[in-house]
């Protein structure tokens, strides 16, 4: 027995080593990507501080906050996923799925809009579009996050919903803060709309490394606090009923997780903009490795959706260089075939 687990433990360390390792791959990979037309050797050079100002202008200011902005966002967005789909005992949980993000979306709208958070006037006196003050479209995103959240909550515990019908709450509660959206665009001036527009188009590139360390750190903390109850999780996987035998406070354990998710996704989606169903596919890509064991599930996942979000950063530069297409496009493209797949593959999810 001691053999067989010791062989269990290897294979599955082996799994999360492999994911770091194609972690830093697609790091070197989308550093080198790009239309400067950098070599290697002046890349390495820009890495060890001794290149050319605009080697090193392009490497530290332009693709490394890329590199770290994808990697943390894409962790964050996949721990999301796999936490969210473990409490809600539904494979199509998710930040997207559920309506966090759009609730999220409608919350940095509200701030970029009405609490001047997205316009910015240059010397000549013209607006220009971008983000001004991202903590206020952050503490709104995150407002509008858990606002969801609580519907999606109090509907599972007054109402007992079934797994399905989360999914379906979730798809009208996005209808919901999509509508609101449109119509905070539709009263706002041409800037203000630009701004939104470009917002949620989804961007890695919006990122400074002020914004990166306030997602890494926050992430970090979700992460300990998830592998803390990592067996808390695994307890829940055989049910609630089972879970509350062992001694799991479970209405705790749900309620907790979900702020925490939706503090996370929000914190991201704020940042970035809208990134679709990383937190969806990337849990159940490394369930077929790993299994339903979240000691190495939660891990796993964070990496994985760190690969997704470098891959597709890379593609979106690369596909029609120079021109640089929105990542929350080509995420979507990637998950929603996935989506169709799991609906078809589970049938009735209950």
């Amino acid at each position: 027995m001691s053999s067989d687990y010791n062989r269990y433990v290897r294979r599955k360390s082996l799994v999360l080593f492999a994911l770091a390792t194609v972690v830093l791959v697609m790091a070197v990979i989308s550093l080198s990507a790009g239309s400067s037309g950098l070599s290697l050797s002046e890349i390495i050079e820009a890495v060890l501080g001794r290149g050319t100002v605009q080697s090193k202008t392009i490497v530290w200011n332009v693709r490394m906050p890329r590199i770290g902005a994808g990697a943390a966002v894409g962790a964050a967005l996949a721990m999301t996923g796999c936490i969210m789909q473990n409490v809600l005992r539904n494979p199509l949980a998710s930040s997207s799925t559920l309506g966090v993000s759009q609730g999220a979306a409608f919350g940095a709208a509200f701030a970029i809009v009405y609490l001047g958070a997205g316009i910015q006037v240059n010397a000549a006196g013209a607006a220009g579009i971008t983000v001004t003050n991202p903590y206020t479209v952050t503490i709104c995103a995150f407002l509008g996050g858990i606002a969801t959240t609580a519907v999606i909550l109090g509907l599972y515990r007054i109402s007992s919903i079934t797994p399905s019908a989360m999914i379906l709450a979730g798809v009208a509660i996005s209808s919901l803060f999509t509508g609101a959206t449109s119509l905070i665009q539709y009263f706002a001036d041409d800037v203000m709309v630009s701004t939104v527009v470009y917002w949620t188009f989804g961007s890695l590139g919006r990122a400074g490394w002020r914004e990166i360390a306030l997602i890494s750190g926050l992430s970090l903390l979700a992460f300990l606090y998830f592998i803390f109850n990592r067996w808390n999780y695994n307890a829940l996987e055989s049910g609630g009923h089972t879970a509350k035998s062992l001694g799991v406070p479970v209405d705790t354990l749900i309620l907790i997780s979900m702020i925490v998710c939706s503090l996370i996704a929000a914190v991201s989606v704020a940042f970035v903009g809208c990134i679709n169903f990383i937190g969806l596919i990337a849990p159940h890509i490394v369930r077929r490795f790993v299994g339903n064991d979240y000691r190495f599930l939660i891990p796993c996942s964070a990496l994985m959706g760190a690969v997704l979000m470098l891959a597709a950063d890379v593609v979106s530069r690369m596909l029609i260089a120079p021109v640089v297409l929105p990542i929350g496009a080509l995420t979507s493209f990637l998950g929603a075939p996935l989506f169709l797949y799991i609906i078809m593959k589970k049938g009735n999810i209950k």
